[in-house]
């Protein structure tokens, strides 16, 4: 059972922002999926948002695009987390940094305006994460960090296979094995890459896919407090849905 002194996250992933995909799957809206996940955190009341990569379809969104995003996470009513994934990774003028997203009060993004961690002290919570930087393969879980907060939580954007062979030829990018989750000691892990929702690892440590908001219709919740970390999938409903009574 949650508590008011519970600290509140939603998660998700995978929205690819776009001016032709979006509005393709959602409608003519090419933001629709930042504003289900930041409507579904209002009426949460949530602490915070992360958002586990390819935020952005990639890193040549027109501007009137990236004006619309930044105008949305301003009026977020909870801290926003962004890790950028294979679809945007942060780089020299990349969606992220043309879009002014770092320069906006609330808004964290990994690779930008930190390096790996975000350190959100009214929440005693830590969120560490290693952005993409390229299109290159990478380890998204190396190096974890050392608890120094109340809570952690980690991200990365990746494939997660149990036993990863990397020695393998043609094996999938970014790959995250069960001892990388485990090896973070997080209070949850919250990942991107996958567009279901899902749990993986051994148990260890709690680490879940979102999936993206139009095929997994449900953000991620984890609620942080004395009775430990519970994880609740919500569902989200869109604009342009029809009403039912």
């Amino acid at each position: 059972m949650s508590s008011p002194s519970d600290i509140v996250l939603v998660h998700s992933s995978d929205l690819h922002i776009d001016h032709q995909y979006g509005p393709e799957i959602y409608g003519g809206v090419a933001t629709m999926g930042l504003r289900v996940v930041l409507g579904a955190a209002a009426a949460l009341d949530a602490d915070a948002v992360l958002v586990a990569g390819d935020m952005f379809e990639n890193n040549r969104l027109p501007e009137a695009v990236l004006e619309e995003t930044a105008q949305l996470l301003a009026a977020a009513t909870a801290q926003v987390v962004i890790l950028p994934g294979n679809h945007d990774p942060a780089m020299q003028g990349s969606a992220h940094e043309r879009g002014g997203l770092g320069d906006i009060d609330g808004v964290h993004v990994l690779g930008l305006t930190h390096y790996k961690a975000v350190h959100l002290e009214a929440l005693e919570l830590e969120v560490w994460g290693h952005a993409h930087r390229d299109y290159g393969d990478m380890t998204p879980l190396r190096e974890p960090r050392r608890r120094s907060t109340r809570w952690q939580v980690a991200m990365a954007h990746g494939h997660y296979e149990p036993v990863p062979d990397r020695t393998k030829k043609h094996n999938p990018a970014w790959l995250i094995g069960d001892d990388e989750i485990e090896a973070t000691g997080a209070d949850y892990v919250a990942l991107g890459h996958w567009n279901r929702p899902g749990q993986v690892g051994n148990g260890v440590v709690q680490a879940y896919y979102s999936g993206s908001p139009d095929l997994a219709k449900t953000v991620n919740v984890v609620r942080l407090g004395d009775a430990g970390v519970a994880v609740t999938l919500e569902p989200v409903r869109f604009d342009n849905e029809p009403q039912h009574c």
